[in-house]
């Protein structure tokens, strides 16, 4: 065995090895004073160097997390430091400022709604009561139910997927586009949702459909860009947005697909673009 290289974060050195299994390259880690160190065989040193300085320059691309989700071995006993703080370093590394500046006002909002504050919130924030109380002065309504959500599960599920899709976007094609897909994600499935059911609504799912749209039809026309959304992933949202329009659960639907198309629509547009 030879040393590849070492990495100051365990994590990241364990998805690293798990790529490179899933390319038939056998490599294990052992610790060393300044984090972990990889170990292949000399035979494989030529094509796991090359792949080591591929991950050095992209460490979070979507290909390394994918590998430990298909290739990963539970067997590794290596620590990985304290939860807390290891978790901390991967909702910031995987995310950008706009990411986070919204998961941080949808927290800010929904700390007093769970005390109870709920009325003002309601008040400031829902989308228009009627067609004709549509106005510019209030233009903002058009985007704020994005910020509410009405239980803890709501605005974790919400949250979870804005974090590992727009942070996707963000990272890889800039917070103007993620700024792009969040107003028009917002927009358009509220219109969607207020001219199917009507203005009692909230959430951030409209965008998050929006993103799953977008991230699903980027990875397949144009992977080179690395946005990625799992087939096993967009499985299970297409099964959680079937039965939602089957009554099953009590969710903005029409939201949901709204923002769906408007993900998918933009996709056809920036892959296009990307494929010229």
């Amino acid at each position: 065995m030879i040393a590849l290289g070492v990495l100051d974060n365990a994590r990241a050195a364990q998805a690293f090895v798990d790529y490179l299994a899933g390319l038939g390259v056998k490599a294990r880690l052992s610790r060393h004073d300044h984090g972990v160190e990889i170990w292949v065989a000399e035979t494989d040193q030529p094509r796991a160097q090359s792949e080591f300085e591929r991950f050095l320059a992209d460490p979070h691309h979507p290909r390394y997390h994918e590998a430990s989700w298909n290739n990963g071995s539970t067997s590794n006993s290596l620590s990985y430091g304290k939860p807390m703080s290891q978790m901390m370093t991967t909702v910031l590394n995987r995310a950008g400022p706009l990411t986070l500046v919204v998961m941080a006002a949808c927290i800010a909002v929904f700390i007093p709604w769970a005390m109870k504050i709920q009325q003002p919130l309601f008040y400031a924030l829902h989308f228009f009561e009627s067609w004709e109380a549509f106005s510019l002065d209030q233009g903002w309504r058009l985007f704020s139910p994005v910020l509410l959500h009405f239980d803890p599960m709501h605005i974790a599920f919400n949250l979870l997927w804005w974090w590992y899709l727009g942070g996707q976007v963000e990272k890889r094609l800039g917070s103007g586009k993620l700024l792009v897909l969040l107003l028009a994600g917002a927009a358009v499935p509220n219109l969607v949702q207020f001219a199917m059911v009507g203005p009692a609504f909230g959430g951030l799912s409209g965008v998050v459909y929006a993103l799953v749209g977008y991230c699903w039809l980027m990875g397949r026309m144009a992977p080179q860009r690395g946005i990625v959304l799992p087939d096993a992933y967009m499985s299970f949202l297409m099964i959680w947005l079937v039965l939602g329009f089957a009554g099953f659960m009590n969710m903005a639907n029409w939201a949901h697909l709204g923002g769906l198309l408007v993900g998918l629509a933009q996709a056809v547009v920036d892959g296009g673009r990307h494929r010229r």
